[in-house]
């Protein structure tokens, strides 16, 4: 999963922002690998192809376009979304990375290596963030499929993981696809989602992605989640 820091690095002595460098993406290239990984774990990559720009546009539009903020971006697999962000916030941000494949946080590496990729599982996120000196964060991204928010025996949901480190002012976004949307598990999550955040706004289902998919945007994080 994947916490993003952006084409910038990191430093108090650095005051203007490095261009985007982004190492060029094959989406016939990326679309081997997504099918290769969803073979192998269907459960866990969830996907068949990686998200369009139509989608990733969706995605990152939400998040602060000025000022340099905080974004961490979970699951970002080949990069589809880290682009978009990197692109939208003009390099000024600061982007985490989280991602649990190592093969995809090598190349996502190779990529992007303005931003801040971490091996790691994203349920370890205030630990991550802890390392790095970051108390809260503005944006999160994610690229989780909804199996991933199903909390562990004895563990915490991932909503209330996330709701821990976004500021009160944050704001998170999820995708899913339409075809399973209204699926049990789908209204679960959707609902658990409700729950950690007071608005959260269904976008119009966005066509030019396979498969089609509708974005969340969730802010005002809940308080009774910090539990």
């Amino acid at each position: 999963m994947t916490i993003v820091t952006c084409d910038r690095m990191w430093n108090a002595a650095i005051t203007e922002p490095h261009p985007v460098t982004v190492r060029p993406m094959s989406r016939l290239a990326d679309t081997g690998l997504f099918l290769r990984e969803f073979v192998k774990d269907p459960l866990h990559t969830a996907a068949v192809a990686p998200s369009s720009p139509t989608l990733a546009a969706a995605m990152t539009g939400p998040l602060p376009a000025a000022g340099e903020p905080v974004v961490v971006e979970l699951g970002p697999g080949t990069g589809a979304f880290t682009e978009a962000i990197q692109r939208h916030t003009g390099g000024r941000c600061r982007h985490i990375a989280v991602e649990l494949h190592p093969g995809w946080a090598e190349l996502l590496r190779e990529r992007h290596p303005g931003v801040d990729v971490v091996l790691g599982d994203v349920r370890d996120l205030a630990t991550i963030l802890a390392d790095r000196g970051v108390t809260s964060v503005d944006a999160v991204v994610s690229g989780l499929p909804w199996v991933a928010y199903v909390p562990s025996p004895g563990g915490r949901p991932l909503h209330t993981v996330i709701t821990d480190v976004l500021a009160p002012t944050g704001v998170f976004t999820q995708f899913a696809y339409t075809w399973t949307r209204w699926a049990p598990p789908a209204r679960r999550q959707l609902a658990d989602l409700r729950a950690h955040f007071a608005d959260v706004v269904i976008s119009r289902p966005v066509w030019r992605n396979l498969p089609p998919a509708v974005v969340y945007e969730a802010r005002k994080p809940q308080p009774t989640s910090r539990t």
